[in-house]
């Protein structure tokens, strides 16, 4: 397998020029502000006045980086890259208005926060399953199946409880927080493990459904 390795910095011009000028479908939203609750991340522009979506994972998970990147043209000029030090591949849209507004909603500073429709993300299966393949794992010990996590470390601990309360609401999900490393996730244990499974199973890859179990 050839994997090409990191792209060159691409020339600006009249065809970038239109795409900025097109709006993403709820399809590829959906996917972006999923993943931004997961690995997935907002990095300025070469100008450093706009903003582009970056997503990295490991070479074990191609099928996924090249279904995102699948979804996410014609905004992905170059094909997954190759980063050797973490083993893993890439992708990098280009900056756009859409992502620059975004970035207001996801991030103060430096640091990633829950952005204020967090509400119409969960809602949404799509953005549920993305988030899921990006930051879920399997809680399982001894051939049982105790549950999942999501890996909401990075978010705080109101955060994270403004999440538990928005699973309740929305997906009638009861979860709990566990504290890892001194910060807190999501677990979602046996009441409410196999609802949650049905509701992200349908727009889960293939090669990602080994996290339920």
């Amino acid at each position: 397998m050839v994997i090409p390795r990191e792209p060159r910095r691409i020339t600006y011009s009249s065809e970038i020029r239109v795409l900025k000028d097109i709006s993403f479908s709820s399809e590829q939203r959906s996917i972006i502000e999923g993943s931004l609750l997961g690995d997935g991340s907002l990095q300025t522009s070469w100008s450093g006045k706009s903003y582009r979506f970056a997503s990295m994972h490991s070479v074990k998970q191609k099928e996924y980086v090249d279904w995102m990147y699948g979804k996410l043209k014609p905004f992905v000029l170059s094909a997954p890259w190759f980063y050797a030090p973490k083993r893993s591949l890439r992708i990098r849209t280009i900056s756009h208005l859409e992502l620059t507004e975004m970035h207001q909603r996801f991030y103060r500073g430096t640091i990633k926060v829950l952005p204020v429709n967090i509400a119409d993300i969960i809602r949404d299966p799509l953005a549920l399953a993305v988030w899921f393949m990006d930051d879920g794992n399997l809680v399982a010990s001894g051939g049982y199946r105790h549950g999942y996590h999501i890996n909401t470390q990075g978010f705080s601990e109101d955060e994270n409880r403004v999440i538990l309360k928005l699973f309740k609401t929305i997906w009638n999900f009861d979860c709990s927080l566990q504290k890892n490393n001194g910060k807190h996730r999501i677990y979602i244990g046996s009441a409410s493990r196999d609802a949650f499974a049905r509701t992200v199973r349908p727009n889960l890859l293939p090669s990602m459904k080994y996290k339920l179990g």
